[in-house]
């Protein structure tokens, strides 16, 4: 077995050299193209402003373009995933908090997050905070259920239930302008400083540069209403306490376009945030210290070449480097305080070669290879390394009426460790079907399905963390099943578009993994006891209305309905309590709205979500109940020309109820609060 690791060690670093010397390794879009086309290997869509991809494609997506994102009244990415369809976004509260995204109920851990077409990834928890991010530099921000109909891309976007993907913006330069410059500055409640500026710079025909960066303080002391006393009847006005952040995000990139069939791209992203961590309001007591420090920095490349009009080739690679402190200078040990440190890093390369076999008919081939360890200052510790390889080969199929595509996703996992047992390696093939149906010539109304079985890796927190880590964890399987109908129409000049979908959905897991209590009733560990069944049905909708010729007013919103019950064992205690009961944090009906108007001289919006009753935990019981919630926001903007320099000015009113409601138990959200943004463009 040994041998067996060594020998993919070397095979993995003679595929990097070979890449890196024989071809270059970076990826750039196009730079002087219209914002309105989508251009893909081998397929060319040309859209118009509406988008008309999430009615067309055989799985369920949902897209954010820059201009949607504008009017959602929301400051980082976390925000703006509240208002897809079937997500639950868990939030702790204020700026700092920590949001993790879990799509149809499958946790997040099933949710993969891409960054400029290569995915993140943390080893360690299994899931990202996407409240790191922010959306002064995003282009497009989308989410697709099972995968989406591209076949052309790394094989680790195959490997997910689910992808959210974020596509950062790309230099764009007009006429004979060779430099643009974006620069912000927001402020508002809570002692909310942010500036940002970005700068693209054009250095000759093929290559164009960008850097941008970010800062951001906020004290977030915000007021809330604490409940306390037997029925919470009693109440009293206190004050976020220990919610300071600051954070500095700093990106660069460079970007090559040689010819419309060959481009390439780097970029290098560092990211440090110092936070507090505000305590639960329980039992009076509201005192928190405790501390965390983030450090995040890679240096990633794509390139993509199209040979001619049947070949086209692209490769990936990724250097990461994460570090992470915990603090809680109050905790009850010999040392008088918890001090641990986390150091990731990954090393990870991809390959792609797509084959057109006719004009419709469309054949991919790609493959990864990653390395990543885990250390950290605790006392015998494991030191993990895990060696991933995934090769996935994919078909489609695709005319006006029917769109064909289905795949085969091959893993392999090899883990060592420097002390104690390490985690089984794992052999796994995953298939994935998909298909889109238009029966009506005149009319854009399809039908459309997938199935996909996937599963998720334990973690290196589930496998060997202290007395809790079970090294003989098997992998947590999911199948996915999605029936769905999609519409969309111009009608005449007053109504311009509007669009449709509905899908019901069928996840069902087994060999979940949770933790369960040994007979130490202080001592609980890991296992792949759970079981869950997730039916439920998503709909969204778009209307878009100009009643004159200057006027335009946009309407948006979605609706979804979970039911997602555990199905662990109706026999065995503790799951006998949960057995049939829906899953906790898991609202039965959630949904969210925009509307917003665009004038000559000013463009207003409102946006609200909405969550119906949740459980704290996993026994839906009276006193586990969290009620409901509804968040209401509106904003104005203005924008102004002088000369060449472009300003806008918006200002927005958030929570506009004054609502302290809870997202987790215990953590009440920011009431009404106001921010404001200037933003100049050179």
């Amino acid at each position: 077995m040994n041998r067996l690791k060594l020998n993919f060690k070397y095979r993995l670093l003679g595929v990097i050299l070979y890449c890196y010397y024989c071809t270059p390794t970076l990826f750039a879009q196009q730079q002087k193209v219209d914002t309105t086309h989508i251009y893909t290997i081998p397929e060319v869509i040309v859209a118009d402003r509406y988008q008309t991809q999430e009615v067309r494609s055989a799985a369920p997506i949902q897209i954010f373009s820059k201009d949607e994102l504008k009017n959602l009244n929301v400051l980082q990415v976390s925000d703006a995933v509240k208002h897809f369809a079937g997500v639950t976004v868990k939030d702790y509260g204020g700026i700092g908090g920590l949001k993790t995204v879990s799509l149809r109920s499958l946790g997040a851990e099933h949710t993969a997050v891409g960054y400029d077409g290569i995915t993140l990834t943390d080893c360690q928890t299994g899931q990202i905070d996407i409240g790191r991010f922010s959306l002064d530099n995003v282009d497009r921000l989308s989410l697709s259920n099972g995968q989406s109909d591209n076949i052309f891309q790394p094989a680790r976007f195959f490997a997910s239930a689910g992808l959210l993907n974020i596509q950062t913006l790309t230099p764009r330069f007009k006429n004979t302008k060779k430099t643009n410059i974006h620069a912000s500055f927001k402020t508002g409640s809570w002692g909310l400083v942010n500036p940002s500026l970005l700068i693209e710079q054009q250095l000759n025909s093929k290559w164009a540069l960008s850097a941008n960066g970010e800062w951001m303080s906020a004290d977030g002391h915000y007021p809330f209403t604490l409940h306390y006393g037997d029925k919470g009847d009693l109440t009293s006005r206190e004050k976020r306490k220990n919610t300071q952040v600051e954070n500095l995000r700093a990106e660069i990139g460079l970007f090559g376009n040689f010819s419309d069939k060959e481009q390439w791209r780097v970029k290098a992203y560092y990211y440090q945030s110092s936070r507090g961590l505000p305590n639960a309001t329980t039992f009076y007591y509201d005192f928190a210290a405790q501390h965390l420090w983030d450090k995040n920095t890679f240096i990633q490349s794509q390139y993509k070449k199209e040979f001619n009009r049947k070949w086209a080739f692209q490769t990936s690679a990724k250097w990461n480097w994460n570090y992470q402190r915990y603090l809680d200078p109050s905790y009850k040990n010999s040392e008088k305080k918890q001090d641990n440190s986390y150091y990731q890093q990954e090393y990870y390369l991809s390959a792609s070669v797509l084959y057109r076999f006719l004009d419709n008919l469309s054949f991919s081939l790609s493959t990864d290879g990653s390395i990543n360890t885990l250390n950290a200052n605790l006392p015998d510790f494991a030191y993990p390394t895990r060696y991933s390889w995934l090769t996935v080969l994919a078909g489609k199929y695709v005319n006006e009426w029917v769109t064909l595509s289905a795949s085969a996703l091959a893993t392999m996992i090899n883990e060592k460790t420097k002390e104690g047992e390490s985690g089984k390696n794992h052999h796994k093939l995953s298939p994935y079907v998909s298909a889109s149906f238009k029966p009506f010539n005149e009319e854009e109304f399809r039908i459309r399905f997938f199935y996909k079985s996937i599963f998720r890796l334990p973690n290196f927190n589930d496998l060997y963390y202290g007395k809790i880590g079970t090294v003989t964890l098997r992998p947590e399987n999911t199948r996915q099943y999605n029936l769905g109908l999609t519409y969309s129409k111009a009608i005449n000049e007053f109504l311009p578009y509007l669009s449709a979908t509905v899908d019901a959905y069928y996840n069902k897991v087994t060999d979940k993994i949770i933790a369960t209590p040994t007979k130490d009733i202080f001592v609980w560990t890991m296992t792949n006891l759970g079981k869950a069944e997730i039916k439920g049905i998503d709909v969204t909708g778009t209307i878009t209305m100009q009643p004159l010729e200057k006027l335009r007013i946009n309407l948006s919103g979605n609706y979804t309905y979970q039911h997602a019950l555990d199905k662990t064992d109706p026999n065995n205690e503790p799951e006998k309590a949960t057995y049939g009961h829906q899953i906790a944090y898991t609202p039965r009906v959630s949904g969210s709205g925009q509307a917003g108007i665009e004038t000559p001289w000013i463009n207003l919006s409102y946006s609200f979500l909405f969550s119906g009753k949740r459980y704290t935990q996993g026994e839906n019981i009276s006193q586990n109940r969290l009620s409901g919630y509804s968040d209401h926001s509106i904003s104005a903007s203005r924008e102004f020309k002088i000369r060449n320099i472009h300003t806008s000015l918006h200002v927005e009113v958030l929570n506009l109820l004054n609502k302290n409601y809870e997202i987790i138990k215990f953590f009440p959200m920011p009431g009404r609060s106001v921010r404001a943004t200037l933003k100049v463009t050179y």
